[in-house]
């Protein structure tokens, strides 16, 4: 009995004590990592470390707290300790009790900024849930073609950088292969450090030709995509379409099917 209250208020986000846990759960993560954030920077830091170091650990404590609840509450503990929200539940409680060990891996308390995935639960926010939905089943659909283009942009990358080592050389800073594959690769993404810049006409020739296929690699992969959320749009018109049919032949059957009740009544 104080187990099924516990998990009313825990998992019961459609109960008004529910919701209002959560809410609160939802600040509480808020502020843990703006106390994070604001940690980072060094002034801050010096002024107020050591309070924002006890406020960090009174919110672990909490969320530890409220993680064995979770589990202690839970009908299925090995479903909830190894699902998705169980992970990241553990995953932002660990960094600051390994900080005692390695302090720097405290930074990976930003993780709990995570948990704030529950806002979708708390205010039913389900279309934009379907939405995540639809664009995980278009990214799955379009992942072999997708793999297919990085394959080629990686071979045409390696010739182009090889090439470009050929041409310009160690005295114009192409010192090896892969720096100049390097430099084909931040110039493809249109990124451009200038750290390297080639100086023989056809070598200004192929990094044109690089930068004009940065352009392309933008646009077919959002293509590839696109294509995918058109078709699946299509898919699911169809199958509405197929249902709405379904249902008005069972509506015309039922139809029929009265009147011959009603045709037999008056026979009688």
């Amino acid at each position: 009995m104080y187990k099924d209250k516990i998990r009313e208020v825990i998992f019961g986000y459609r109960t008004r004590t529910g919701k209002l846990f959560d809410i609160f759960l939802l600040i509480a993560i808020l502020l843990s990592v703006i106390g994070v954030i604001l940690d980072s920077e060094s002034k801050i830091h010096t002024k107020h470390g050591d309070l924002l170091l006890d406020i960090e650990w009174g919110f672990t404590v909490l969320f530890t707290i409220e993680y064995i609840l979770r589990i202690y509450c839970v009908r299925s503990k090995r479903k909830y300790i190894f699902s998705t929200m169980g992970i990241i539940d553990l995953l932002s409680i660990i960094p600051t009790y390994l900080v005692v060990f390695y302090p720097p891996i405290g930074s990976l308390i930003g993780i709990r900024i995570m948990r704030l995935i529950r806002v979708f639960r708390i205010f039913q926010l389900t279309p934009y849930l379907r939405s995540g939905h639809r664009m995980e089943i278009a990214l799955k659909s379009s992942r072999p073609k997708i793999i297919v283009f990085i394959l080629y942009i990686s071979l045409i990358v390696i010739i182009l950088g090889t090439l470009m080592y050929i041409v310009e050389g160690q005295k114009n800073g192409f010192d090896n292969i892969p720096d100049s594959i390097y430099w084909a690769v931040v110039t493809l993404t249109t990124v451009g450090y200038g750290d390297v810049v080639p100086v023989t006409e056809l070598g200004k020739g192929i990094a044109v030709l690089i930068m004009m296929l940065g352009y392309a690699i933008i646009a077919v992969p959002t293509g590839i995509v696109s294509a995918e959320f058109a078709k699946n749009d299509k898919e699911q018109l169809e199958n509405q379409d197929e249902i709405l049919s379904k249902e008005d032949e069972i509506l015309n059957k039922l139809n029929a099917l009265e009147s011959k009740i009603d045709k037999l009544e008056r026979d009688k």
